[in-house]
């Protein structure tokens, strides 16, 4: 582990807020996981919201609805694997653990596989098809596992330096990548799927397996009103995280039984019941420690949902505003860089990681706690009404439109010019976190900084209280909220900086920070901000729900089932994706 980003307990105390000084500390007895009871009946919000002033009706009007019950598809029956009870917020849930010692068991759950086709070498296939390889050879499996890649691509020499080569038949072109497997892993981007899907289906083989590591597609075919050939089983496995996530904790996982990325999985199509143990044993297969149910249709929207709001483009956005509040306040620009940035990615994500939201809360003192509960309640239903509309701009099929048009509009078409995406990384904000980052001591997570806090801790609560009246299961609210941004995501911001997260992650992430991102900073500055500079009063039942609500008993549970160890990111980490090194992919 780099000492540059490693995980240390030590903090350093706030120096300064916007009007006095508040401090944070964060005493050894507050290191257990702190949470409040949990209460799953709850007052209206409504009311509360009316109490509080400020926030949207709309936003009101949705929270204040009952909770929808959880599909009952998402139980499920595997011959290979063990399937584990848990409960979540006093919902039952099943998962699967992984772990190196149940490699053994990826020969009967890839009965009938010869051949895995690796599609793509983007953000996830770099990882998938290494993390694949390593764990079927460990297994002594003689099942091929081939990347493919589209004839002049640049990415081959990677490929090769990763060890996959045309010699010895685990490298070559995707069409007849995918005419020769029988488990397809289609992991280029979103847009290239959606423009190629046809050729895709049409070279698969009857009876075969097509794997996605997003529902993009569903979402897009569904969109334009078809479904995917009847003759093929549709299966996923979704890690909640990046791919160099899901290969620095496979690769840091090979001494302690395995640490990795969280995975979803979902089963699609079956057509000859082999589905769901393939699905498994794919995921058990990349190292993810733990497997959770979910639907093809109810991933893609929480997971393009979630990289518009908590992953990325909201704390893109929460952090513009907050470094302009602070330097126009008379912070100096490292400070205030440290109070936005370096807190949230460093010392509010090591304490969500491992002790959950309430312990934030909890490190600070009186007059900290004060602070966090004005930011709190000021956010929380402005950061709603933004994520409510952009759920259903995803879930209504606008948004994985907008995504395939943007795609099209990389290339030059109809007389005019191509239009890609530039970089973010050439503004002041992200000049200074570059000087800051320099001459950061080792192990240094960042201040806890009160009014930060309580910002990003309201978008997370919004974000989960989204996903929960719209049916997600508390598995799939918990990864895609809280554990993808605090393990895997904001790790890699501490280490390299948001805006070079913004600059190289994937392509339908990248898009969705654009054009979502100015939407917080804007609603933050116009309403969060005006609503504490003009005194407006604390909504204590908002508060009093966030220290009682059932989702942090929840987390609790899936925080005993997080990777023994916390990722490693050096500061000269590159997960860079190939495309963005080089002109072509």
């Amino acid at each position: 582990m780099a000492a540059a980003t490693s995980y240390s307990p030590a903090l350093s105390a706030a120096s300064e807020t916007l009007t006095k000084p508040v401090t944070g500390s964060f005493a050894a007895t507050n290191l257990a996981f702190q949470s409040s009871p949990s209460k799953l009946g709850f007052k209206s919000l409504t009311l509360r919201r009316c109490a509080g002033g400020g926030g949207s009706a709309l936003a009101a009007r949705m929270v204040s609805t009952p909770a929808i019950k959880l599909p009952a598809s998402l139980d499920f029956d595997t011959s290979i694997f063990k399937k584990e009870k848990i409960s979540l917020a006093g919902h039952d849930e099943y998962i699967v653990r992984g772990g190196r010692n149940l490699f053994h068991l990826l020969p009967d759950a890839f009965k009938g596989i010869k051949q895995i086709g690796v599609i793509g070498w983007g953000s996830q296939g770099p990882a998938q098809a290494q993390n694949l390889r390593d764990s079927l050879a460990e297994a002594k499996s003689d099942i091929v596992v081939k990347v493919g890649l589209r004839k002049g691509s640049r990415s081959f020499a990677e490929a090769r330096a990763a060890g996959f080569s045309e010699e010895n038949g685990t490298l070559g072109y995707i069409w007849e990548t995918i005419s020769g497997s029988d488990l397809v892993l289609l992991l280029i981007s979103d847009s290239a799927q959606a423009d190629n899907y046809e050729k895709v289906f049409s070279h698969m083989k009857p009876n075969s397996v097509l794997g996605l590591s997003h529902g993009f597609l569903l979402g897009h075919l569904q969109s334009i009103g078809l479904d995917f050939p009847k003759n093929i089983s549709v299966i996923a496995v979704c890690p909640k995280g990046m791919g160099p996530s899901v290969r620095r904790l496979y690769v840091q996982g090979k001494e302690i039984n395995g640490a990795g990325i969280n995975s979803s999985f979902a089963v699609h199509q079956d057509v000859d019941g082999r589905a769901t143990n393939v699905a498994l044993g794919w995921s058990v297969a990349l190292g993810s420690p733990f497997t959770f149910a979910t639907t093809l249709e109810q991933e893609y929207k929480s997971d393009i949902f979630g990289e518009r709001g908590i992953l990325l483009g909201a704390v893109h956005g929460i952090v513009e505003s907050l470094f302009k509040r602070y330097t126009e306040n008379g912070i100096g620009e490292d400070l205030a860089y440290k109070n936005t940035v370096e807190c949230i990615t460093g010392i509010i994500s090591k304490t969500i990681s491992t002790k959950g939201m309430i312990a934030v809360y909890n490190a600070l003192s009186e007059d900290g706690k004060r602070e966090f509960e004005k930011a709190y309640s000021a956010s929380f239903y402005p950061c709603m009404d933004i994520l409510y509309e952009c759920y259903e701009d995803v879930a209504s099929g606008s948004e994985i439109r907008s995504v395939v048009l943007a795609g099209r509009r990389f290339y030059e078409k109809e007389g005019l010019p191509a239009f890609p995406m530039g970089k973010i990384d050439q503004t002041r904000m992200w000049k200074v976190g570059e000087r800051v980052r320099s001459t950061r001591p080792a192990g240094d997570l960042g201040p806890l900084y009160p009014f930060t806090a309580g910002v990003f801790v309201a978008l997370m609560m919004a974000q989960i209280e989204i996903l929960r009246k719209k049916g997600h299961s508390y598995s799939e609210i918990i990864n895609e909220s809280v554990i993808e941004s605090v393990d895997s995501l904001n790790p890699f911001m501490h280490a390299r900086g948001v805006s070079f997260m913004v600059d190289n992650c994937s392509t339908t992430a990248r898009l969705g920070s654009r054009k979502w991102a100015p939407r917080f900073d804007y609603v933050l500055t116009q309403q969060t901000f005006v609503a504490v500079d003009n005194g407006a009063p604390i909504n204590q039942d908002l508060i009093s729900n966030f220290l009682s609500d059932p989702v942090h008993g929840a987390i609790k549970v899936c925080a005993e089932l997080r990777p023994t160890v916390d990722i490693s990111v050096p500061p000269d980490a590159d997960f860079v994706r190939p495309e963005l090194r080089q002109s072509s992919n």
